[in-house]
């Protein structure tokens, strides 16, 4: 379902895309390019990261080297970011030479802290957790009514549950502030939800936004393993969630897709988790699954094209990520093998070169058709019970 604001810049379509970033969601990004006619110029750390085999151009240097960033621009039209990880100071002079960064700097400056994201989202009305800042400038006493468990996360750089903490009482919550050092901390009251759920939705140049279906995530340790599509939830619920995308894009006034974490209580409440400005893990499965994929939609609303059909191509679907379980040098040929044998799979390997406990090594999509949408949670779950004996035994 698409919706317009008024149109704040004239649509021009651009096909020289610079990416800040060059990790899977990159490589994705690279694998959609060419069908656009638009040629991607990364800037990453690495040879082999996975992005590089389809860059135009490699910027060899640090995601957050403003430097490279402005020698990324003399290639490209308009620069997009793989992650958070950037010093919005830095990027900003960029801007006041006339670089154009989509997202824009200032929606990011807005999000990039999750304690001045919540601020923001409870400023535009939308439902969020009870939060307050662990500050320490008001000492090394910690003083919360939050109560026990409580989420204790950093402010910045915290990804796939890294920089996430329940924390089960005061001695804890103070052991673990003390271990980093007393920085400004995140403290969000605990939600004993009844389903994680995630929002990806874009928005155009032209104002106009398009959400995806609603999907609902695994998370095992803070770490996504399994995304179910569609969510298995009513049509109000849906709506909801749809109407929080949609409220957040166009008070931010960005160009792009976003990713959007919610809760889902018992009681039918929704409560927004977290945002990611940019693509998402829990979007992966419209790669296979949805008529244009997250990856697609980003560079279509980036280069200012018309955004695409996010509608599924199947009754649904399921997503399980292959997470790294050893510290290795593998490329796990034999169980992808057995995998890919599962019927209307589709296996993304990432290609890197070293594997360690929890790290994002691939991901794999299986297509699910019936008659009955009542029996897709079910069938997803049979599936990705079967994925994870294969990958994890």
């Amino acid at each position: 379902m698409n919706t317009r604001s008024t149109p704040t810049i004239q649509p021009q379509t651009l096909s020289k895309i610079g990416v800040i970033g060059g990790g899977q969601l990159a490589w994705m990004m690279g694998m959609e390019a060419t069908s656009l006619g638009i040629s991607l110029f990364v800037q990453t750390p690495e040879t082999d990261d996975p992005a590089v085999p389809f860059a135009t151009e490699t910027i060899l240097a640090k995601i957050d080297d403003a430097t490279a960033t402005a020698k990324l621009a003399n290639h490209c039209d308009v620069i997009t970011f793989e992650n958070e990880f950037v010093d919005l100071n830095a990027l900003s002079k960029l801007v006041e030479q006339g670089i154009c960064f989509r997202p824009r700097l200032s929606a990011l400056s807005l999000l990039l802290d999750k304690y001045d994201q919540l601020i923001y989202l409870e400023k535009i009305g939308l439902p969020v957790p009870e939060f307050q800042l662990l500050n320490p400038e008001n000492g090394k006493v910690i003083d919360h009514n939050l109560g026990y468990p409580v989420v204790l996360k950093a402010c910045r750089y915290g990804y796939d549950g890294q920089g996430t903490f329940i924390v089960k009482n005061a001695d804890e919550l103070s052991e673990i502030w003390a271990k980093f050092n007393y920085p400004p901390m995140l403290l969000q009251k605990f939600v004993p939800f009844e389903r994680e759920l995630a929002v990806i939705a874009a928005r155009s140049v032209a104002g106009d936004v398009a959400v995806y279906p609603i999907v609902e995530t695994v998370q095992k340790n803070q770490v996504c393993h399994r995304v179910i599509a569609p969510a298995n939830i009513n049509k109000t619920i849906a709506e909801a969630a749809e109407a929080i995308a949609k409220t957040l894009l166009n008070s931010l006034q960005v160009i792009g897709v976003f990713g959007i974490e919610l809760f889902l209580t018992s009681e039918g409440k929704l409560l927004v988790n977290e945002i990611a400005p940019r693509t998402h893990n829990s979007g992966h499965f419209s790669l296979d699954a949805c008529e244009t994929s997250q990856f697609k939609q980003h560079l279509r609303a980036v280069s200012g094209l018309p955004l695409g059909n996010t509608a599924l191509k199947c009754s649904g679907a399921i997503m399980v990520n292959l997470l790294g379980f050893e510290t290795a040098n593998s490329e796990y040929l034999e169980k992808r093998q057995k995998i890919a044998e599962i019927p209307n799979s589709f296996i993304r390997w990432y290609g890197k070169t070293a594997s360690r406990p929890g790290r994002k090594l691939g991901h794999v999509t299986v297509l699910i058709q019936t008659e009955n949408d009542q029996n897709i949670e079910k069938e997803a779950n049979a599936i990705a019970d079967q994925i994870e004996s294969i990958w994890y035994l």
